[in-house]
């Protein structure tokens, strides 16, 4: 089975992570981002997500951490490549976006198991969170 491929955005300000909740599962949050357009690079899929989820263009990226998990709402792998990402503009509810969050200042929400697991301990061991 091929896993889903997935490109996102770990935005990191002031020891707070940016997250997002889907309308699809408001009740889970993850990082912005998404699935590639067939054809389209990493950073041309991250750029466009972005844009089309937030409302912001990326100022400034570089690679972070390549996990492989399974996929919180779908009954496959995910392979997720992310970019550490400093946004330019303020980012803001759009397209599918349920809500935005900053972890762990927003207490109250619920990480996907690839967020907590791997992308939350490579912040850590960066000093990043």
């Amino acid at each position: 089975m091929t896993a889903l491929r997935v490109i996102a955005a770990a935005v990191v300000d002031a020891g707070r992570l940016l997250v997002v909740s889907k309308r699809a599962a408001p009740a889970v949050f993850y990082l912005p981002g998404g699935k590639p357009e067939p054809s389209e690079s990493a950073h041309e899929c991250l750029d466009r997500e972005l844009c089309e989820e937030l409302g912001v263009r990326i100022r400034d990226r570089r690679h972070l951490v390549e996990v492989r998990a399974p996929a919180a709402l779908e009954a496959s792998d995910m392979h997720m490549t992310v970019f550490l990402a400093r946004l330019a503009g303020a980012p803001r509810r759009r397209g599918e976006i349920a809500s935005l969050a900053w972890w762990p200042a927003a207490h109250d929400v619920t990480l996907a198991p690839a967020v907590r697991d791997h992308v939350v301990p490579a912040l850590r061991a960066r000093d990043l969170l």
